[in-house]
């Protein structure tokens, strides 16, 4: 569920009032789906830009009742999809050297903390769940972060992936299921 059910009417009639509140509603979604997908700070930083500039621009164009009508978060996550993916694919052969198969970045940055060893085990996890999930299949690994990371709903996660319900939640199951073998696996070679 959107967090403000209210918003859309609100930029139906005062888009230009209203477009903050959108961004600040949405802006941790936007972003943070966006970092998984390119796995760079930087890009990630202009998909965000690039989705809100390009929700700006769709919903001025937009008569006011189907945006008083819209889901504004599986929206927005499917633009920042959508843009992530192509700006994955745009990248540079260097780059896409460090990515797995599917484009995916084999880690992601650790946000920073003060203390140096709280900033080396944060690391050492996004680390190891980053390449946990690159070993996913794609259509696996975006439907695990939507749910899990994300914290969308299933009806969300399938209506951004455009996938039907039932689909979304067999890719989610099977996901966390070779996650949780392969996390397992580890800690089993780990002990040895």
């Amino acid at each position: 569920m959107d967090n403000n059910p209210e918003l859309p009417a609100r930029l139906a009639s005062d888009l230009d009032g209203s477009f903050e509140e959108l961004v600040v509603a949405h802006q941790r979604l936007v972003f943070g789906l966006a970092l998984r997908v390119v796995g760079d700070r930087g890009d990630a930083e202009e998909v965000a830009q690039d989705t809100f500039e390009r929700a700006y621009h769709a919903l001025a164009g937009y008569d006011a009742e189907r945006v008083a009508a819209m889901r504004l978060r599986p929206w927005l996550a499917r633009i920042a999809l959508n843009l992530a993916r192509n700006r994955r694919r745009r990248r540079p052969p260097a780059a896409r050297a460090l990515e797995d198969g599917d484009g995916q970045p084999l880690a992601v940055a650790a946000p920073a903390a003060s203390e140096p060893a709280v900033v080396a085990e944060r690391r050492e996890d996004t680390e190891r769940w980053a390449d946990l999930l690159a070993t996913l299949p794609r259509g696996w690994r975006e439907a695990v972060v939507l749910r899990h990371v994300e914290g969308l709903p299933y009806a969300e996660v399938a209506e951004v992936l455009g996938r039907p319900v039932g689909t979304v939640k067999t890719h989610v199951h099977r996901g966390v299921r070779q996650l949780r073998e392969q996390l397992e696996a580890r800690e089993e070679r780990t002990r040895r």
